[in-house]
């Protein structure tokens, strides 16, 4: 899968700006604030229909305007495949494959593979189980859209229980039979999702070891644990035993969305006792993992976007990431970086076309 073209119009600094790429490595290159970065975002926003960095849609229309357009040309499967997505202020945002419009944005998941390393990545490290989640559920629903589906009941009904739980308390009362229909639907999907990311897991971590293990020449021993109130009971059991914890917080406190995936470096937790060298390699290796993963599960080579590399991984690092685009048949590469100079002299080093861009 290759992206041919992109075009903005409105989006973050750009007024209006058209690219070109090459089959296999483009490189954008500028000074910091120029607009690096919003290139690579606006290519991840057409595979996952939303910003890696900014979550809140309309911040990422330009200032003083009222909508942004991006649109993104890809060759797949011999076919041409024209993806664009829209928001005007007010509006809810509308994606479209081939000039048809997604009925929901879940259908487009998994459509066009890609895989972001980023120094915002730190974030898996640093922040709580809700991002490790998120990366999950992220990787899994590339080539898995039943877990999707499962995912998106699963918090509709856990909104429905929270808000139940906030009646029973306003207005001092409980009925435990309408409860339990929302125990027994949570139950259902919570249960699916629990599995599938048991089995994910049980794949991933052998292929993210070994990634591990070629970054770092096999100088650590590494682990990614998960952990889910699942494993120690069935999910309907758990939530008629924190029942009353629930009514006292008002919110349901067990569940597939307490899980977490625990990071560790020698047996112990790499956010504590992991070096900057080892945590920027333990992330690398997690996202080609997620690389291997999703070409392995959908059979495509996924883009991979290197934003802003050069800054938070030496040089040699950077290196071996680039050869694997000739090593291993990668897809398409996008690499941001502040020095063209130093851009092109890493290019240079595999056999392969690339472009430079100069914003």
């Amino acid at each position: 899968m290759i992206l041919k073209s992109l075009s903005l119009l409105n989006y973050k600094n750009f007024d209006s700006k058209s690219f070109t790429f090459n089959d296999k490595i483009n490189c954008i290159v500028g000074n910091n604030g120029i607009g690096k970065t919003n290139v690579l975002d606006a290519i991840y926003h057409l595979s996952f229909g939303k910003s890696y960095f900014n979550p809140i849609a309309s911040q990422n229309i330009k200032h003083d305007e009222s909508f942004f357009v991006i649109n993104g040309a890809y060759e797949k499967d011999d076919k041409t495949e024209k993806v664009s997505i829209s928001l005007k202020r007010g509006q809810k945002k509308v994606i479209k494959r081939n000039a048809k419009a997604y009925d929901k944005f879940s259908e487009h998941i998994g459509f066009l593979p890609l895989v972001i390393i980023s120094p915002a990545d730190r974030d898996l490290i640093i922040e709580g189980s809700d991002t490790r989640r998120k990366f999950i559920d992220s990787v899994i629903s590339q080539s898995d859209k039943s877990y999707l589906t499962h995912l998106i009941n699963y918090n509709k009904i856990l909104t429905q229980r929270n808000a139940l739980l906030k009646y029973f308390a306003l207005n001092h009362t409980f009925n435990n039979d309408t409860l339990e229909v929302y125990n027994s639907q949570l139950t259902n999907f919570g249960t699916l999702i629990f599995e599938k990311r048991d089995v994910f897991l049980k794949e991933f971590i052998p292929i993210f070891k070994s990634r591990y293990n070629a970054i770092s020449n096999g100088n650590e021993t590494v682990d990614l644990v998960y952990h889910s109130p699942l494993f120690e009971a069935d999910l309907n059991i758990l939530l008629k035993n924190t029942i009353n914890k629930d009514r006292a917080l008002q919110y349901t406190s067990i569940g597939v969305h307490k899980d977490d995936l625990h990071f560790n470096i020698e047996g112990h937790p790499i956010k504590k006792f992991g070096s900057q060298g080892q945590q920027k390699s333990f992330l690398i290796a997690l996202k080609l993992a997620q690389f291997d993963f999703i070409k392995d599960q959908s059979g495509v080579n996924p883009i991979l976007l290197l934003d802003d590399i050069f800054d938070k991984l030496d040089e040699l690092r950077v290196a071996q990431i680039i050869k694997l685009v000739d090593d291993e048949n990668f897809g398409q590469l996008f690499i941001s970086d502040t020095h063209a100079e130093r851009t092109e002299k890493a290019v240079k080093q595999v056999h392969q076309s690339y472009e430079i861009f100069k914003l």
